[in-house]
């Protein structure tokens, strides 16, 4: 295959979030609403910061997405380096500055909600008090860098629960995210009737795959190769923060 052939194809496989969440088909439906369930929560938690209150923001937060569910154009992604999280924070701040778009917002936010209320003020609740802390840019790279994760997480969880090792990914995840009450891997080990070095060789395996997952899931919406690692370096670095 041609050098620039492959690479073409390369980058179509990496923009697939962009490309296939364009146009009117059932593809282009599911992409759009897994664009929304991805950046919803980051994207409202942007809006909270301007001073809105929490009915304002989710009328805005709506509107937003009710105008990029209209007019199914990302092409305009590339203007921000090839980057899906940059294009829709600042697709944001010139939404919120129109004022007609304000106007907008508030109609349409009552049509249709892309993530369930209770679930969204149940979240709020518990990150309130970290926010307070945060500017409003950081509270939205902050929420799409776990939301990311937890998409992951989410994923990596299925695979397990196909296989019927659904309580043995809750101990991996334990160690994975360093919880509170991550267990030993001679515990597990006694749990699951392993010896400690199956333990560790399975825990590696884990820790592999989540980061296939995540690698995966931070190429569906950059538009080249070299963007997928300054993403992942981004990511970490924000949730260290």
């Amino acid at each position: 295959m041609d050098r620039n052939v492959g690479l073409i194809f390369k980058r179509l496989f990496i923009w697939s979030l962009v490309l296939a969440a364009q146009g009117e088909s059932p593809e282009a439906d599911a992409a759009l609403e897994k664009l929304c369930r991805t950046y919803w929560w980051p994207l409202y938690g942007f809006v909270r910061r301007q001073g809105y209150n929490p009915e304002e923001a989710q009328d805005l937060t709506q509107g937003f997405f009710a105008l990029l569910l209209e007019r199914r154009d990302l092409n305009a992604v590339r203007k921000e380096k090839g980057r899906l999280r940059s294009y829709l924070l600042s697709s944001l701040k010139h939404f919120l500055a129109d004022k007609w778009r304000h106007a907008m917002a508030v109609k349409r936010g009552k049509e249709q909600w892309m993530i369930p209320l209770e679930k969204l003020r149940g979240r709020e609740r518990i990150d309130v008090q970290r926010s307070d802390r945060l500017t409003a840019d950081q509270i939205y790279e902050r929420r799409w860098a776990l939301t990311v994760l937890e998409q992951v997480l989410a994923r990596l969880r299925g695979e397990y629960r196909s296989a019927g090792n659904l309580r043995f990914f809750e101990q991996m995840k334990k160690m994975l995210m360093d919880e509170p009450d991550r267990p030993s891997q001679a515990a597990i080990a006694s749990e699951f009737e392993m010896t400690e070095n199956a333990v560790k060789q399975a825990f590696y395996r884990f820790r592999q795959g989540y980061q296939a997952l995540l690698r995966e899931e931070i190429s569906h919406t950059v538009a080249i190769p070299s963007d997928i690692e300054d993403e992942l370096r981004h990511l970490i670095a924000v949730v260290r923060a």
